[in-house]
């Protein structure tokens, strides 16, 4: 077995961009209805540069669950299954539409653990994301990668805030699965095959993407505060799953935070889901 923790410390450089078709397509998935999508060279909302970098490799280099064969960048971890697990942002400045952008990418760390489900190991990777006029935003994201369980044994369910600011909801749909799949060139196969997703990975049903949750608590954040916060970070407590006969709709809520800034809740069914925080310059 290859040793993962040499990985520690690769690199790589990405090319990428957000193009006025793709911005539009992006703006349909994402439900803001009361807002027009942004042309060529209008500012996008934060955390679209996550759709910019997309994993363009041929068919022959996809993996059983859709996701990138492991092995060049991201070290060969030998668990099956796969999970963004959490991330922090700092956004320095604006990006664009159709704006050329650079990602620099480096693994910080590969952390073999065991957790309350067996082993786990845990890829920390920082980005530094630069636009035409220089660095833009400052990312680490974390992954874990898991043994694939026997049986589902979701976690201990936490609840959602009892006197939120804002309380907003999403329908859950194999549709809006799907479009965000396809717009972020995601075919990670348990958002969008349901007998891979029960089969397979042991879900009960299909899995509402981390990233996409973490995007509409960024929309309430905006919506609450009037503007995009300069600091953001989210963490997965609880799969959101779109299963036959249980609840087919998300739940956005917002809290204030004590020292400022707010708390960001997606959940399903009166339990969180996904957890955020952002704050802002003026420590609001």
């Amino acid at each position: 077995m290859a040793d993962i923790a040499a990985w520690a410390g690769r690199s790589e450089v990405s090319e990428g961009s957000i193009a006025p078709v793709q911005a539009a397509q992006l703006h349909a998935t994402l439900g803001e209805s009361d807002r027009r999508a942004p042309g060529a060279d209008d500012e996008m909302p934060p955390l679209w540069h996550w759709c910019a970098f997309v994993p363009t490799v041929p068919m022959a280099e996809l993996g059983r669950d859709g996701h990138p064969k492991l092995g060049g960048f991201l070290p060969p971890v030998p668990l099956q299954r796969r999970m963004w697990a959490s991330a922090e942002l700092r956004f320095l400045r604006p990006l664009h539409v159709g704006e050329r952008l650079t990602r620099h990418s480096v693994i910080r760390s590969v952390e073999e653990k065991t957790g309350a489900s067996g082993p786990l190991v845990l890829v920390t990777v920082a980005h530094e994301v630069q636009g035409e006029d220089g660095p833009a935003i400052e990312e680490v994201q974390r992954i874990v990668y898991l043994d694939i369980p026997e049986r589902y044994s979701p976690p201990r369910k936490r609840a959602m805030p009892e006197a939120p600011l804002l309380h907003d909801t999403r329908d859950l749909s194999e549709v809006l699965l799907f479009r965000y799949s396809a717009v972020t060139f995601n075919a990670h196969r348990i958002h969008i095959d349901l007998p891979y997703a029960r089969e397979v990975e042991r879900y009960p049903g299909l899995v509402v993407h981390g990233p996409l949750q973490a995007t509409w608590l960024m929309q309430a954040a905006g919506r609450v505060h009037g503007s995009w916060p300069a600091g953001f970070s989210f963490r997965g407590v609880h799969p959101m799953l779109l299963t036959e006969g249980e609840s087919a709709r998300a739940d956005i809520m917002a809290a204030p935070r004590e020292g400022g800034g707010l708390m960001l809740f997606a959940g399903q069914a009166g339990h969180q889901c996904t957890e955020a925080m952002a704050t802002w310059e003026d420590g609001r």
